[in-house]
This record gives structure tokens, sequence and C-alpha cells, in this order.
């Protein structure tokens, strides 16, 4: 692998795309509420079969036609808030005016300048995600700008779209999604090609959730923000990977994409320089007739097939590392598996896994493959493997031209696998049941920076800078704002929302669960003097194994109520009494370890401060 490569002079080029989901009450073209759902909350399914239609121009998108070449059912899940929109069954209404207004903010942070008209567009999506086979997407802003250390960074466009449907699993017809994220408001934000080294591509995708998350109508948690960067380097091609969920994973893709990109240069040159060439695909399934390969019997034994291909100079690059763990062959096993098999076997990696020397003998005597050579082959049903087999030929081709364009997945550990070719313009095309929507700018108020938040938490509410950081870019932001206006004490509802809950997490209480209106009163109890302190983590608990009940409910529930000062001086005066003794010697000193008494005598129904304040004055009393 290639290790410290100098960006500069490879002419690396980034770009990025973040896509985040908007918090808003409703879907972006109707009714229903933008909350997950769980899949056994189905109340019914609905099925679809989605084909590729042609643009206006009368072209066929690459990408979906290739998509449309596996035979697949796509079944939904739907629920007691799914929509006909979501269903496909009526068209969609306007756009959602919240969900326009927060992008609009956004495009404000950015700099970018918000277009006359927004047009509704389809863009077409046949691999299942959307009902109808197609996503709605709108330009509202373009022309924007970001700061990073290494330079600006240009914001192309600002897109208002809609999410795409949940992928729950993997059915013997196809896929199953859920309906419940379909709809929900998306904004895309896409930058120039002005990023030139991994680090830059962090910070720029740093930069742009910190602007995202100010706005603070923006969802958090795993799977509502998504980033996709595009990668090429001066003598490669531009490639778009897909689905990278983690920030810290964007300097590791786009570092292993470059030197992806590297290797596969220097394969390039070395297949030239042996003159390599692809050979026809072929059927061979009579040279393992009698194979101790399981995978390969098992094939055969369902009426499947062998299928080979010839790679005439290949030899020693098909297993050549290309990426951490991932090689050249790798790339063909992508390929075949999108044809529908389960992987490939090649010659580099041959005899293992039960095939012989003397297969692989026959093998490449059957393709007159001889001394740096190399055989690809793929056991599956007769169909698929010959799909299969031809679409290794085809990459291996490819292999020789160098780096092809396309699209790719994120994997874990910062590399990629292949998905699909790069889609075209030919998957736009007007939408003609939504009108246009002229955005109003003159009531978009310039949401505060996340940054600027923890300066005014620090100097106007009190908060030590550590913890006004934490609220600020915390997924309890807005509760925590709203908690304050309600009178909380600043400094007790940031501690409550992020140190009280994340140790309650830590202690595998679902926290998750608690709904937020449920944690603002039990704040709003505990300021009204309801609730002592130390029941707070006792309501939560409540909140976390039933979400239905209220806070008051949750409050009687653990048996937490607040005391009178009568009942605190009694069970006070009761424990001084049977520590008399202690009490008379130690005076004071006596205090931690009756203090510890009185809170348990009085089970956390009041509050430590005045079970301390009576407790000093009963102690002088005898002392």
């Amino acid at each position: 692998m290639t290790d410290d490569l100098d960006y500069e002079e490879l002419g690396l080029v980034a770009g990025l795309e973040i896509h985040q989901q908007l918090d808003t009450e409703s879907k972006l073209f109707c009714q229903s509420p933008t909350e997950l759902r769980e899949p056994e909350e189905a109340t019914h399914t609905i099925a679809r079969e989605l084909h590729p239609t042609k643009s206006e121009l009368g072209e066929l998108d690459e990408a979906a036609l290739e998509e449309s070449r596996v035979d697949r059912t796509f079944e939904y899940l739907a629920y007691d808030t799914t929509c006909l929109v979501e269903e496909d069954d009526e068209p969609p209404a306007r756009v959602d005016e919240e969900a326009m207004n927060v992008t609009l903010g956004i495009a404000d942070l950015l700099d970018a300048v918000v277009v006359d008209q927004a047009h509704v567009m389809r863009k077409l999506v046949i691999d299942g995600s959307n009902t109808s086979g197609f996503q709605r997407s709108m330009l509202v802003a373009q022309a924007g700008e970001i700061s990073t250390d290494e330079g600006p960074v240009g914001i192309t466009d600002v897109m208002l779209e809609e999410e795409s449907a949940q992928r729950v699993e993997e059915t013997e017809e196809g896929v199953r999604y859920s309906l419940d994220r379909l709809g929900i408001p998306l904004v895309e934000i896409g930058t120039a090609p002005d990023i030139r080294t991994p680090e830059q591509a962090y910070e720029a995708a740093e930069q742009i959730g910190m602007l995202l998350r100010s706005t603070g109508a923006v969802k958090r948690g795993l799977g509502t923000i998504r980033q996709d960067v595009n990668v090429s380097i001066e003598a490669g091609a531009r490639v778009e990977i897909k689905g990278v969920q983690a920030l810290d994973d964007i300097r590791d893709i786009v570092a292993n994409e470059g030197s992806r990109q590297v290797e596969l240069l220097d394969i390039r040159e070395e297949l030239l320089e042996r003159d390599a060439a692809v050979g026809e695909t072929t059927e061979l399934s009579h040279v393992f007739e009698d194979t101790d390969s399981g995978v390969i019997q098992s094939a055969l034994d369902s009426g499947g097939t062998v299928t080979a291909v010839a790679l005439y100079g290949f030899d020693g690059l098909v297993g050549r590392e290309i990426q951490p763990d991932r090689r050249l062959g790798t790339e063909f096993s992508d390929h075949a598996k999108r044809a529908g098999a389960g992987g490939i076997f090649h010659t580099d990696e041959l005899p293992a896994s039960g095939v012989t020397e003397d297969e692989v003998a026959s093998l490449n005597a059957a393709v007159d493959a001889g001394e740096g050579d190399a055989v690809a082959i793929v056991a599956a049903g007769g169909d698929v493997a010959e799909q299969a087999i031809e679409a290794v030929a085809d990459r291996a081709r490819s292999a020789i031209e160098g780096v092809p364009e396309e699209t790719r997945g994120a994997n874990e550990g910062g590399t990629t696998r292949y998905l699909r070719p790069l889609p075209g313009a030919a998957r736009m095309y007007p939408e003609t049941d939504v009108p246009p929507v002229e955005p109003d700018t003159s009531d978009v108020l310039t949401p505060e920076l996340l940054t600027e938040r923890v300066e005014r938490y620090v100097e106007e509410m009190g908060l030590d800078e550590g913890l006004a950081e934490q609220v600020a870019f915390g997924r309890r932001m807005v509760l925590f704002e709203e908690a304050v206006e309600a009178g909380v004490d600043p400094t007790f509802a940031a501690a409550t929302l992020e140190s009280t809950l994340t140790e309650l997490s830590r202690e595998d209480v679902d926290v998750e669960s608690i709904r937020d209106g449920a944690l603002l009163s039990t704040l709003q109890l505990v300021e009204a003097g309801e609730l002592p302190k130390e029941g707070v983590n006792d309501v939560f608990e409540a909140l976390a194994a039933d979400a239905s009940l209220t806070a008051a409910e949750a409050m009687d529930e653990a048996g937490v109520g607040g005391t009178d000062e009568a009942e605190v001086r009694e069970a006070v005066a009761e424990v001084v009494e049977r520590n008399a003794e202690q009490v008379e010697q130690q005076g004071m000193g006596a205090f931690s370890a009756l203090m510890g008494e009185c809170m348990g005598a009085l089970r956390g129904q009041a509050s430590g401060d005045l079970v301390s304040e009576v407790l000093r004055e009963e102690i002088q009393k005898r002392a």
C-alpha cells in the first residue's frame, strides 16, 4: 500500500454532500408525523416492482439500468400514521412550510444565495427506497461558502428533498423497507471540489455539521446525518462514496480512496507492460464434477453452473491489495455480487477452499491460461453465474484502462466497496404534481451559532465553559433552552440533561425512550420544590421503564414525592436520638455519617439542602 501520499502532487480533489434530516412536525409532502416506528408496529404491508423510465430526452440512466437487472420485489411496512402519499396512491401536497423555513435558515448560515423560485424535481431511484421509484428534490440556494484552515470551500447547492424509506432486511423475494422514514424533510448541502486533503475534508464536514446543529431544528442520532464524499486524483477518476455515517471516518475514506486510485494506476501500468487482455467468458462446470469445494458443489447440486474468464497477464495482480484488507479480486467480487452471486474464486488464491491443484491445472488448460495469467470463476445459478462472470470481465477490462468512475459504499474502517455506476443527468426530470415555491426570506432569522451559544451560556447563565460546550453541542440543546425559559436554574438543567442522563445510560437505563416533555416537567417539579433533586434519578428510571407516564406519575411511582419541613424535622430528630451517644462524643464530626442515615430514612423525598440544615441544628442542640 502507498503511505504518506503527497496530495498536492497527486492532485487530490474532493467534495462533500451532507444529508441532514430536519426535525419538523410533518413530512415534506404530507401531514404524517416524522417519528420513527418499530417494525413490529406495522399495521399492513404493500409491495412494488420498480423499473427504470426514460428521461424527457428519451435516455435511460446507466445506474438505474444496472439496478433493474436484479429481479426483486420490494415490500414496505406501513403504519397507522402512513399516508397515501407515502404509499404512492395520491399526489403529494405542497411543500411543508416549516421545512422550507429551516432550510432558508441553513442557507443563511452558509452565506448561500436563495433562488427566486424553487422547482420540485424527480430523481429516478429504483433500489426500492421510494415507493414511487423516484425521490422529490428542489434547489433552494447556491453559491455559498465556508472557511477552513486550508482555505475556503464553496457551497454549490442547498437542496430540500424527501428522505428515503428505511431498509429493514433482505428477503427471499427482494428487500423489505419501512415507510416511517420516507418523506422526512432532508436538506442536502453540496460543496465545490475545493477540498485538497483528508484533513480539510474532515474540517469542512465538521463545520457544516456545526452550522446545521446551530439551527436547533435538525434530528440527532444515528442515521439522521450522512456524508457522501466525491474523490479523485489527477490521473484517476471521480468516485462517489455513499453513506459515510461517522464524521471521524471521513479522513480515512478520503485517504484510502486516494491510495486506492494510486494502486489501481500502478496495476494499470503493470497490465499495459504485460500486454494484458481479458478472454471470453465460458461455462466450465465439467472441470468441477468431482470437486471437494463445498461452495462449488452446492451450486452444481442446485442446478447451477461454474463460469470462468481468463485474465491474461493478471497473475499476482488480482490478489494485490489496493485498500486495507481489500484486493483487486475483492473489486471483481463486488461486481459479481451485484449480479446476485456470492462472490468469486480466482487463481491468485487457488488451490484453496476445496479446489485442488489438479482442478486449477484443468481450469487453466480449459481457457488457455499459462504462466503470468489468472482465471476467475463464479459458481451460482445458471443466469446469475453468466451475468456475474460478465460483470467480472467488464471490471477486469476497466482495470486495464485505469480507475473507473463509479459509486461506492462506505465500509467500517474507512474502506469502500462497489455499488453501481455513477448516475447521470438522465435520472432527473420535473415534478408536475407540486407547484413551484417562491422562498420568502423576510421572516427568516439567522440562527445563533453553537460557538456563540457557548459564550452566551458562560456569560449570561453562569455555566462553566466545559458544561456550556456540552449543552450547546449536545442533542438536548433545544430542551435546555426551553427549561431555562421556563424558569429552571441553568446549571441544574445543564448538569441534569448532560451528566445525570449520561450516567443513567451507562447503568443501562433507557434514557432515550424518555420524552422531552417528561424531562422538562421533571426539571420544573424540582424548581417548584415538589421534587427533591435527590429523587430525579428515580423519576427518570420510572419514566424510562414506562414512557407513557407523566413526570408527576413517575414521581408517585418511584415514591419520591416532596416531604414538608415538619416531617423532615421529625425524621432527622429520630436519627439524632438513635445516635445520641455518637453526637455527644463527636459533635459535628458525626454529621457525614448521620446525613446519609437521614437521607435513607427520608427515601429521597426531601432536598439535601433542607436535611443538611435541619441536621446541623439538631446536632448543635446536643453537642
